[in-house]
């Protein structure tokens, strides 16, 4: 209607061309720069209805049973820990001949992480296992020898019953009998002791080998192939007591101090909720373990044990984590949280004195007029119609964004 009314406003009457006669040769050329300019005013509103694409943030609205935890009650700084963590190192003193592991390297349970050098304690397996076997042979001669002064005895008993020999000679053959029986038993006895040095040599040899304790990560490398490793701290720092150090990530838990004039906030089990320094953003959930009954008299403080519920890779020992404790959580928040669905508070935009929403459907925005309920969850607002859980919403859309649009999204927005 209103390029009509422009064309008829640049209509020229009969009467108007015969006064200006000759003179009125430019108005052909007004009309024809009306024309062009209406021609590129419609092409100009259509590329911004249909043709360009929008460019604006979006975010997913959410429910509001998923928001409903407890606010924090508290909060405390402290560091990521790990319960289980450990030095490995050799149980006997020995040269480094391979070290088979590197910082970062995951390793399993009884996986060899290094070797000694075990030509001594190989040579000392050799001669233990020799006189065990010397032993043993000293048994079985023992034994040999009972038998036949056993028969011997036997012997000499029945030749006195005849009055054939004295009864010293029976005497003397029942003695050496027992003479020998009780050599065999000492006998026996030296060869268990050697079996015994033949267990110890072989344990000692065993040693040379070195295994991870348990499963984990190595942290750190301490020792390099060629230095003496011992179990005993020496001085002069030239022998080393560790390979490496070996942590389970698994046990990795948070330590943080808490004013003791707050302490009295703080529960077992209490919800709480961990963000690391190093990503700022990403929320863990977790609980406290435990509230160590002992107070630091220097800082007024009291350490208060963290679990972390999520095992994440970025999560390392001695990071640096800010713990936020919560309020509990109601027992059944699905059935006590409010219907609808939350949208940040930027999605919600003024269009004729109505409250709307544009929904992103495919690549075109729907416009969509919500009520936005008095309640909301810090920057989300609860909107109890117009907007479905899981849809995606543009937060702070421009003035120009109009319903049937095509966009085409940045970025999420932080919800």
């Amino acid at each position: 209607m209103a390029n009509t009314d422009l064309l008829k406003e640049l209509r020229i009457e009969k009467h108007q061309r015969e006064e200006h006669g000759q003179g009125s040769g430019r108005w052909p050329w007004i009309v024809a720069v009306a024309l062009l300019l209406l021609v590129v005013l419609g092409l100009g509103g259509w590329w911004l209805s249909a043709g360009h694409a929008v460019e604006v943030q979006t975010a997913l609205a959410q429910s509001p049973a998923s928001n409903a935890g407890a606010g924090a009650v508290l909060q405390a700084t402290g560091y990521v820990t790990a319960r289980r963590q450990a030095t490995v190192s050799a149980q006997i003193t020995g040269t480094l001949t391979q070290v088979l592991i590197e910082e970062g390297d995951h390793v399993k349970l009884g996986q060899i992480v290094a070797r000694l050098d075990d030509a001594q304690y190989k040579a000392a397996l050799e001669a233990a296992r020799t006189q065990a076997a010397a032993a043993h042979a000293l048994v079985a001669q023992y034994q040999a020898q009972l038998v036949q002064n056993i028969k011997d005895a036997s012997r000499q008993e029945s030749l006195v019953g005849k009055g054939l020999v004295a009864a010293q000679a029976a005497e003397q053959a029942r003695t050496l009998a027992d003479t020998t029986r009780a050599q065999l038993v000492s006998q026996q006895r030296q060869a268990d002791s050697a079996d015994a040095q033949v267990v110890e040599a072989r344990v000692n040899f065993d040693y040379c080998v070195i295994r991870a304790p348990f499963d984990g990560v190595i942290t750190t490398k301490d020792a390099q192939v060629g230095e003496i490793i011992s179990p005993f701290s020496a001085g002069g720092g030239f022998t080393r007591t560790g390979i490496g150090t070996i942590v389970d990530m698994d046990s990795l838990e948070v330590d943080v101090d808490v004013n003791e004039a707050y302490i009295g906030r703080v529960k077992p089990n209490m919800p709480a909720e961990a963000v690391l320094d190093a990503y700022p953003d990403w929320k863990i959930p977790a609980h406290v373990i435990a509230i160590v009954p002992a107070a630091d008299r220097g800082k007024a403080t009291v350490k208060v044990r963290v679990a972390l519920e999520q095992k994440d890779a970025r999560i390392v020992p001695d990071m640096g984590v800010r713990v936020s404790f919560l309020e509990q959580k109601q027992a059944h928040p699905a059935a006590q949280a409010p219907q609808g669905a939350l949208v940040p508070a930027a999605a919600i935009a003024q269009r004729d004195a109505r409250a709307v929403v544009f929904v992103v459907s495919g690549e075109l925005a729907q416009e969509r007029t919500v009520t936005p309920a008095a309640s909301s969850q810090g920057d989300l607002r609860l909107l109890t119609a117009g907007v479905q859980v899981g849809e995606t919403v543009v937060v702070s859309p421009p003035a120009a964004l109009k319903d049937g649009m095509r966009v085409v999204a940045t970025g999420k927005a932080k919800n």
